[in-house]
């Protein structure tokens, strides 16, 4: 199969699709492979490196999607991108169709047969090619959100930490998925007080197992405890997601008037169109914005700023399903694999995935 690999343009992405090992791996099953011209060098990996891989070096993005059936990306296509796709290509990529749906129309305009990396699952029910982004964001945030708080950044002008006989700050996680474990996890690290909040009193006990009373409190969701938490919180962490559907709504513009100014609330959930009411997307270059005195840091690829660690952690789990992809033909692995099948967002025009459709559909998206 002929797979190609355009360079990432969303503001500072660096991450690429594959690597020189996932290419070697590739061309290893006699699969040709096309690299635009410095994909990868923002990272270490070099057009040399590819090469010696077995990939070809195109110059051209254009290029690249003209010589390739199936697409390896790591974020959803940008606006320039969208005229080289067809009906003749595989898009395998993140896509987060529900928190676009200008993007969806748009995207399905192309005929392109899409498949997201975040609603493929696992036996266990789980989303293994969502699950490392996730990690990674949740541990970002708490270190972006850190810096937020300092002053010069707007911040209330506070440290998370314990010193001596001072109070820790607080840390409020929404959300005790991936993501919001990853924070949790954070904020113990730092010594913050952290309140956890989430639907599932399975899932709060289980984390009580597992981090103990000391500092922690285990807070069942509902609009009156996150209320609760916001007036006290330095830090909120918004990390809910629903598989294919935007991310619902859990922290109102009202429950703003009522938080200190200089808060900070990082909304992970942002590429599903974001948990706080008042979230819009932000990037790398200007990544927060002021709302009722409160900081919002809204970045649609938090981890594209750790792009060496994200891109390697990324190919450990997705060159399973491309290999399946590339050796099988598209069509014959998607019926052999039911996890991979969940994948498939779009194809011939039309939304495939159930979840995403009723999204769409409930923002009044034709289809």
């Amino acid at each position: 199969m002929n797979i190609g690999v355009p360079s990432e343009i969303k503001n500072h992405e660096y991450r690429v699709g594959l690597t020189p090992e996932s290419v070697k791996a590739l061309k290893a099953a006699n699969h040709n492979i096309f690299i635009q011209r410095d994909a990868g060098a923002a990272i270490g990996f070099l057009d040399a490196d590819y090469i010696e891989s077995g990939a070809q070096i195109l110059d051209s993005a254009k290029d690249v999607f003209a010589a390739s059936e199936l697409i390896i990306k790591v974020k959803e296509p940008m606006p320039s991108e969208l005229s080289y796709l067809n009906s003749s290509h595989t898009l395998f990529t993140y896509l987060h169709l529900a928190g676009d749906p200008k993007q969806a129309h748009a995207l399905l305009q192309t005929g392109v047969t899409g498949i997201a990396y975040e609603t493929v699952t696992s036996e266990s029910g789980a989303l293994p090619l969502l699950s490392p982004m996730s990690a990674i964001a949740g541990q970002l945030s708490i270190v972006v959100g850190s810096y937020h708080l300092l002053k010069p950044n707007k911040g209330r002008g506070t440290l998370l930490g314990a010193f001596g006989d001072l109070a820790p700050r607080v840390v409020t996680v929404i959300g005790a998925g991936v993501a919001g474990t990853a924070a949790i996890q954070k904020a113990i690290e730092n010594n913050a007080h952290v309140k956890i909040i989430d639907l599932s009193q399975g899932r709060l006990d289980e984390l009580q197992e597992i981090y103990g009373l000391k500092n922690i409190e285990y807070i069942l969701s509902s609009n009156e405890s996150i209320a609760d938490a916001l007036p006290v919180s330095d830090l909120v962490i918004g990390s809910v997601y629903v598989v294919g559907k935007q991310a619902p709504k859990v922290v109102s513009a009202e429950m703003l008037k009522h938080m200190t100014p200089g808060t900070v609330m990082v909304d992970i959930s942002i590429d599903q169109g974001g948990c706080f009411e008042t979230s819009q997307p932000t990037n790398h270059d200007k990544p927060t914005f002021i709302k009722d005195g409160i900081v919002h840091y809204c970045v649609t690829n938090m981890p594209g700023a750790v792009p060496l660690t994200a891109t390697s952690a990324l190919n450990k789990v997705t060159l399973p399903f491309i290999l399946d992809l590339a050796n099988k033909g598209v069509e014959t692995a998607l019926n052999d694999d039911e996890h991979l099948r969940n994948g498939l967002n779009i194809q011939d025009g039309e939304v495939k995935h159930s979840a995403v459709k009723e999204a769409l559909l409930a923002d009044h998206f034709k289809l």
